[in-house]
């Protein structure tokens, strides 16, 4: 699997990716618990960034390594983590929800991403 994604900060500053076909409630697709903190730092000062992801490895990817399977009662999903980030150590650590299992059909044990420039 291989999309692209558009995630935008709403006036309060809460993060959230653009899933047209969604069809749970807006709240289960707000950024929280570090991925909000990985979108600051990739998208700058920008309120929107759109970014590539897939299961497999391609070409100026980034890579995210889960950790661990959250328990559904601890609301499901896995922590990632993102050592570098362009070359850069980050040590970040992110909760990516049940979402995630919607988008990859399960919870891959690295995700890959890049940033797509826009014009």
């Amino acid at each position: 699997m291989v999309q692209d994604f558009r995630f935008y900060k709403e006036l309060d500053g809460r993060w959230y990716v653009e899933i047209p076909e969604w069809k749970g409630p807006k709240e289960d697709l707000e950024m929280v618990q570090g991925a909000d903190s990985m979108l600051e730092l990739i998208s700058g000062d920008a309120k929107e960034c759109y970014l590539t992801f897939a299961d497999v490895p391609f070409d100026g990817a980034e890579v995210l390594v889960l950790e661990h399977v959250r328990e559904p009662n601890l609301g499901g999903g896995g922590d990632y983590f993102l050592h570098k980030y362009e070359g850069e150590t980050t040590l970040l650590r992110l909760w990516l929800c049940e979402v995630t299992n919607y988008v990859f059909k399960g919870l891959p044990e690295q995700i890959y991403f890049r940033k797509v420039q826009q014009e």
